[in-house]
């Protein structure tokens, strides 16, 4: 296996921007998820997962980010960009198969997440500091889409990995630790349940339902407490910093620990 692709995301919920090598610490990418957009009227942080709300995120480079009024302009809703996550900091995951039935600009019911609950504090991640996710789930989901094709970048991972093996390999390295490069050492924590936001606009990339609909038909897989859920990829901690580059040649423990 290895490193075929590498990205980051400066802003939570922003356009991200691939990398050809990146530093790699307990906190992730080095510039990953560095800022996030704060929510003034509800204090909480705004993440395309409620895209009622904030899929326009998705429409903004987050290398380049205007000022706090302009962006309050583009998003219809007074924010601020913060860099440091306010105490108990929460956001809103709308309940993917209730968009997917009453469309992206429908008031469904959603959930209320606490941010990192396997990331260091003080950091903008959902979970965990890594997301990544292989090619062959990518053109396993892209084969069976009605569309006949998909792309990783719905997905925000900051790993692609090429593999070989077809369907969804990753789903069985959970629990297993995983090398990347000369240096570095992941742990694999669990499968990554998919919310709407792969289904939305990224950038040039228009609207596409079933980057959800083929997963939540075809991979569903036990999420802690959660049940089966729709999985793409899976989360990781950081065990050993360094360096990763592009084409960095990557191995699987052979064994569980």
């Amino acid at each position: 296996m290895h490193l075929e692709t590498l990205l980051r995301y400066p802003v939570k919920s922003m356009l991200g921007e691939e990398l050809s090598e990146s530093e790699v610490t307990e906190r992730g990418l080095a510039g990953d998820r560095a800022h996030a957009v704060l929510d003034v009227a509800t204090g909480k942080i705004a993440s395309a997962k409620n895209p009622r709300l904030w899929r326009g995120l998705l429409t903004i480079e987050g290398a380049r980010v205007p000022g706090d009024p302009k962006l309050s302009a583009l998003l219809g809703r007074e924010v601020r960009l913060i860099d440091v996550p306010p105490e108990g900091a929460e956001f809103e995951r709308s309940v993917p198969e209730q968009v997917l039935a009453e469309g992206i600009d429908a008031e469904v019911p959603h959930t209320v997440g606490r941010l990192g609950g396997a990331a260091p504090e003080g950091t903008f991640f959902d979970f965990a500091p890594i997301h990544l996710i292989t090619t062959s789930a990518v053109e396993r989901i892209g084969a069976l889409s009605p569309r006949g094709h998909v792309e990783a970048l719905r997905y925000r991972p900051n790993l692609v990995i090429g593999t070989e093996e077809e369907g969804f390999p990753e789903n069985d390295w959970v629990g297993r630790e995983l090398s990347v490069g000369d240096e570095v050492v992941l742990e694999v924590i669990v499968a990554s349940p998919r919310c709407a936001v792969p289904t939305l606009a990224h950038g040039p990339l228009e609207r596409d339902t079933e980057a959800l609909r083929t997963v939540a038909r075809h991979n569903r897989v036990p999420v802690f407490e959660m049940g089966a859920q729709p999985c793409a990829g899976v989360y990781a901690r950081v065990l050993r910093p360094g360096r990763v580059k592009r084409g960095d040649r990557v191995r699987l423990a052979a064994h569980r620990p």
